[in-house]
């Protein structure tokens, strides 16, 4: 019995269930689609206030602005290369493998491009300068209003520094902020009991809707992304962790119920909200989880890296369209930008894909097609490897940055009690004032 108690466990259960609801009866599994987007909707809602509260809860008592400019030039440089190799592992696999060999274009179904046109009206306005231009909001308000990560990760820097250098110890300001984050993350906590409920209707609609020919139409190329992968995390994040003293399959242990709701809804950012407490709670500094995990939901896509990489190879070779190592390479810098982003949601990697063919013309528009039906499949994978991504990413410049307590890590591990997720990690570190 305490086993069905755990999260990760329940929604299991309930993505099991949802499978076989899906099979046995399609029509139906199709219309709990609601479920699941009512849960994703609930985690979005709290992304904005959990985002600031940690942000400038963390920056408002540092006072060694220097350490704050070191860490920030390591977690852009680290999301670089990461999000690089992500790329280079995706055309890689796909590339050996060659999923779309024989595949034609022709072969499929005419209504391939009227969903590659519905896509494409969604990509169609973006630019570098309208992706930078985007990252600051219209007003204070509105940076939470809209919903986009970037622009209240702006907001609440400036917030954060404004009140780290102005604010002084008694402040009440400092209190205020340390007392909203204790209250978001309570509410936090009342949400995420649903998680198993959500998990249920993304799953049962996802496999009613394509869980038949479409799917095994496909599934090539869905065991070779999958395959894609497991390599990335298991051998590029293994090897990442390992070069900073950490072990790749404890970070899985560690965030085991994270990655199984990123699964079950097949968006990482439903993971978001409790990777904040669980990532504190570990061992992590709160100014290094308040910044580097917000800004790798959006630099640091590793997921949807993979995801474009292996789709723009897929793509040439289903529709019989040459695509040297030249081009690629080219397509891998543009991708650099293009993947920046809004790829954290449900979705969102197929928007950026399309994106990317519409702003090169590399390859027939049309051959985003080939993946709207499996997109959900694929999103499983997506999303999960966003969510380990940026777990290892926190983790990893915490502990080179000297912000890391390997006791609280351990014992997080052992399955010491964890504090309710409606209690807002406060760790204390070197180079803070205390709160």
């Amino acid at each position: 019995m305490k086993t069905l108690k755990k999260l990760y466990v329940q929604v299991l259960i309930a993505i099991a269930v949802a499978i076989v609801f899906g099979l046995l009866d399609p029509q139906r599994a199709v219309q709990m689609r609601p479920l699941g987007e009512a849960f994703i909707a609930l985690l979005k809602m709290m992304l904005g206030p959990i985002i600031f509260c940690t942000v400038v809860h963390g920056i408002g008592h540092i006072r060694d602005f220097r350490k704050l400019g070191r860490l920030g030039i390591k977690t852009l440089l680290y999301f670089e290369v990461v999000s690089t190799i992500a790329m280079l592992v995706g055309f890689t696999v796909v590339n050996v493998l060659r999923p779309g060999d024989g595949l034609h274009a022709a072969a499929l179904d005419a209504s391939a491009g009227h969903a590659a046109g519905l896509i494409k009206a969604a990509s169609a306005d973006f630019t570098l300068t309208h992706f930078l231009l985007s990252i600051i909001p219209h007003t204070l308000v509105s940076a939470f209003v809209s919903g986009d990560i970037l622009p209240v990760l702006f907001v609440s820097l400036l917030a954060g520094t404004a009140l780290s250098l102005t604010a002084k110890p008694d402040w009440i300001a400092l209190k205020l902020i340390g007392e909203a984050q204790t209250v978001v993350f309570k509410m936090l906590g009342f949400i995420m009991r649903l998680s198993p409920l959500g998990a249920f209707g993304a799953m049962a609609s996802a496999v009613g809707s394509y869980g038949g020919s479409t799917l095994l139409y496909l599934l090539r190329y869905i065991l070779t992304y999958y395959a894609s992968a497991l390599i990335f995390v298991f051998v590029v994040l293994g090897l990442v962790a390992g070069l900073a003293g950490l072990s790749i399959f404890r970070i899985l242990a560690l965030i085991k119920d994270e990655a199984v709701i990123a699964m079950g809804t097949a968006a990482s950012e439903a993971a978001f909200p409790r990777l904040v407490s669980k990532l504190g709670q570990a061992g992590c500094d709160e100014a290094v989880v308040g910044f580097v995990l917000p800004a790798g939901y959006s630099f640091n896509i590793d997921g949807a890296c993979l995801y474009m990489a292996c789709g723009i190879g897929f793509i040439a070779q289903a529709t019989d369209t040459p695509l040297p190592l030249s081009q690629q390479l080219a397509l891998l810098a543009v991708m650099l930008v293009t993947s920046k982003g809004g790829a954290g949601a449900a979705g969102g990697a197929l928007v950026k894909l399309t994106a990317t063919l519409q702003s090169t013309r590399a390859l027939p528009l049309s051959g985003v097609g080939l993946l709207f039906g499996i997109d959900r499949i694929l999103a499983i994978a997506t999303s999960t490897v966003n969510v380990i991504g940026n777990s290892v990413a926190v983790l990893v410049l915490a502990k080179w940055e000297g912000m890391f307590d390997r006791n609280k890590f351990d014992a997080c591990l052992r399955g010491q009690p964890m504090r309710e997720t409606g209690d807002a990690p406060r760790p204390a570190v070197p180079g803070r004032d205390p709160a």
